[in-house]
């Protein structure tokens, strides 16, 4: 499931193709196995709120969230081998670096968080009813 970030404070996106990390087996995994975030997508881990760098290959933003999705605390291009808590915070949305500056994302904001709308064509079946 793909979720799209909405900062509804300063009217910007921070991801539109982020992935959910809900269960134990992805918060354990996280971005480990990534070698990049590309501009758009995400990781959501709920609940968390302190995450580690190490083993990365390359920096992230974070953005700590309580459970109403305020901001709590922005942390700017994390780089590998670090740690970083926020108590306060039931999730963390980790981010490509540079995406929560680029968003204005701060303190304060309130974010949106939604399941990304995914176009289903239906195919007509053209067969014939049994008789």
């Amino acid at each position: 499931m793909k979720i799209v970030v909405r900062n509804q404070t300063r009217k910007t996106v921070l991801a539109d193709a982020a992935e959910l990390a809900d269960t134990s087996e992805k918060r354990r995994t996280g971005l480990l196995k990534h070698d990049r975030l590309d501009p758009g997508q995400g990781l959501w881990i709920v609940p968390c709120e302190s995450v580690h760098s190490f083993f990365m290959k390359f920096a992230i933003d974070l953005v700590y969230l309580d459970r109403n999705h305020k901001v709590r605390k922005v942390r700017h291009r994390m780089v590998p081998w670090r740690v970083s808590a926020c108590l306060s915070a039931h999730s963390i949305l980790e981010l490509p670096a540079g995406a929560a500056a680029a968003s204005g994302t701060e303190t304060g904001d309130q974010l949106e968080m939604e399941e990304e709308k995914t176009e289903v064509r239906i195919q007509p079946c053209l067969r014939r009813a049994p008789d």
